[in-house]
């Protein structure tokens, strides 16, 4: 749910009742990964989407009925052999949707922990429940990194049950049951969280790491994660747009200040004056930071690849024709870089897409990156029978919320 962040803090503050169904559990082609969620107000209002299409009419209508009888449910859909345009995946796979309704605090009370209800009114989940799903909400709006893990399978008491965990360990709300499953479950959401990972965690009752009778969907809410391109070039406008497109969060660093300009990179979300290596080793970088290296000049190249190759960061290309490149990695190994680390590297920059224009060059580096993150190979899907989709290759996608 916490893909929906912006949308849900707005109807929390005003006051209004919704459901949130989410995806906990996916198998097969299916379209949308764990953490994918549909929310319905309690006005009819629906915004996010859990198939793509597929079933979304169902998972509608369910959050309408949780929002009367204000139960927790978990629901699966696959595929209908029999019609292929009933309430089923059409593409193949099976998901499972938990459906939770919320109370939202009215003006003047705490929220998460409304008024208790007047006869004959729909019970909601316990408070402690609401208000940390609603302060992993407000959390993730801010940009703040933030975990939320809930009950997805076990006893009926406990499904549903809501923690939201901080990446310094500090928690609110709790699971219930055994005072070990909260600890367990914060070390666990801290992990994911520390990766920027959305997934699940098998747990006993008991908070032991043993596989038992409870699952766990952990949602993690980061930052963008970062792309830095390197190199002031028309190439580098272009990838700028298809680095926010995939939803990085976009810096262009070089050494040259007539080149670096706003005016050249309206798109960009920092544009930095600096020799690129020097900035490299300033900066802050993570296991998701994507490095483009445009500049095409060795005596920029060098040093910034030199650095880059050696930190734990998801993708380094570098552009460059195969003779540019073969002259780059006998620089690097002269300069000490090792054969592993030189591996790394992705150049020439880019998947063979035949790519001439700028533009077209910025999808390949972006299809190249997309396919790095996800264990995807870059080859036409017609003719293959791998699964389409990430998760039927058991690769967790990264959020990039």
């Amino acid at each position: 749910m916490l893909d929906l962040a912006g949308r849900l803090r707005e109807w929390i503050e005003e006051g209004r009742e919704f459901a949130v169904a989410t995806v906990v559990a996916v198998g097969g082609s299916a379209p949308r990964p764990p953490g994918a969620a549909l929310a319905v107000s309690g006005d009819g209002t629906a915004i996010g989407s859990v198939s793509g299409g597929c079933v979304e009419g169902a998972v509608y209508d369910l959050c309408v009925q949780a929002l009367h009888d204000g139960e927790t449910r978990v629901e699966r859909f696959g595929y209908s052999d029999e019609d292929a345009f009933a309430v089923g995946l059409t593409c193949g796979g099976t998901i499972d949707v938990m459906i939770t309704p919320f109370a939202a605090g009215r003006p003047g009370e705490p929220a998460g922990d409304p008024a208790a209800p007047s006869a004959g009114a729909p019970p909601v989940p316990r408070p402690s429940r609401a208000a940390a799903a609603f302060a992993a909400v407000s959390a993730a709006d801010r940009g703040e990194p933030v975990a939320l893990a809930r009950v997805i399978r076990g006893p009926a008491e406990l499904l549903g049950g809501a923690l939201l965990v901080r990446p310094g360990g500090t928690h609110e709300g709790g699971l219930g049951g055994h005072p070990a499953l909260d600890r367990t479950a914060v070390a666990e959401a801290r992990a994911l969280l520390d990766t920027g990972r959305t997934g699940t965690v098998e747990l006993s009752e008991d908070g032991s790491h043993c596989p038992g009778g409870l699952t766990l969907l952990v949602e993690s809410a980061v930052p963008p994660p970062r792309m830095i391109v390197f190199g002031a070039i028309d190439f580098a406008s272009a990838l700028v747009g298809a680095g926010k497109f995939l939803g990085y969060h976009v810096t262009v660093c070089d050494a040259r200040p007539v080149f670096a300009t706003r005016a050249r990179f309206p798109d960009a979300d920092e544009i930095v004056v600096d020799w690129p290596d020097r900035y490299l080793r300033g900066t802050r970088t993570d296991r998701r930071t994507v490095l483009c290296v445009l500049t095409h000049d060795a005596k920029f190249d060098v040093p910034l690849l030199k650095e880059a190759l050696r930190l734990p960061v998801a993708y380094v290309g570098a552009m460059g024709s195969r003779r540019t490149h073969e002259d780059r990695a006998r620089r690097l190994r002269e300069e000490g870089v090792s054969a592993s680390e030189l591996a790394r590297l992705r150049s020439p920059i880019g998947l063979d897409l035949g790519a001439r224009t700028p533009e077209e060059t910025a999808v390949s580096i972006a299809a190249e990156i997309i396919a790095a993150r996800h264990g995807g190979t870059g080859t036409p899907l017609t003719g293959t029978d791998r699964p389409i989709h990430a998760s039927a290759r058991e690769v967790v996608p990264q959020a990039v919320s």
